[in-house]
């Protein structure tokens, strides 16, 4: 059994993957990148799945950021926009990411050059775009290097 299932049964809190998006991104991109690497074996904290209501989603978030072993930042316009505007908390999770060596920037509807203007920090990362790649290609890349991680 690979040692991810056995720390997930045990740990049924810890997840591979923490998956940080714009709020507008939500039932869309953020949604299908998701469900497309869950469909790869790839546990992923998403706020639509693991924020329930009446709860606080700032302390919702900490958990989820202390429970992953890394990170994905969806970089949409519309993140782009909240970063630029420092709205949201899209900017907090990022900040979080970015002290760590475990963050991968995955572009959509947007560069990495767009990226460079607004974070150039995350633009450094090694990432991927769907300017070259589907959804379900990245999503795939990154379910495997998360399972050769783990």
């Amino acid at each position: 059994m690979r040692r991810a299932e056995t720390v997930a049964r045990a740990h049924p809190e810890r997840r591979d993957l923490f998956l940080c998006h714009a709020w507008n991104d939500r039932e869309g991109p953020a949604k299908e990148l998701c469900d497309f690497l869950e469909s790869y074996g790839a546990t992923v904290w998403f706020s639509e799945y693991d924020v329930s209501l009446g709860t606080s989603l700032i302390q919702e978030v900490d958990r989820g950021l202390a429970n992953s072993r890394a990170g994905i930042v969806l970089v949409t316009p519309a993140l782009l926009h909240g970063l630029e505007s420092s709205s949201g908390l899209a900017g907090k999770e990022l900040s979080a990411l970015l002290s760590t060596d475990r963050v991968i920037p995955v572009a959509h509807d947007t560069t990495f050059d767009a990226l460079r203007d607004i974070s150039p920090l995350l633009a450094a990362r090694s990432g991927l775009t769907t300017g070259s790649l589907s959804m379900k290609q990245v999503a795939q890349k990154i379910a495997v290097a998360t399972a050769a991680a783990g």
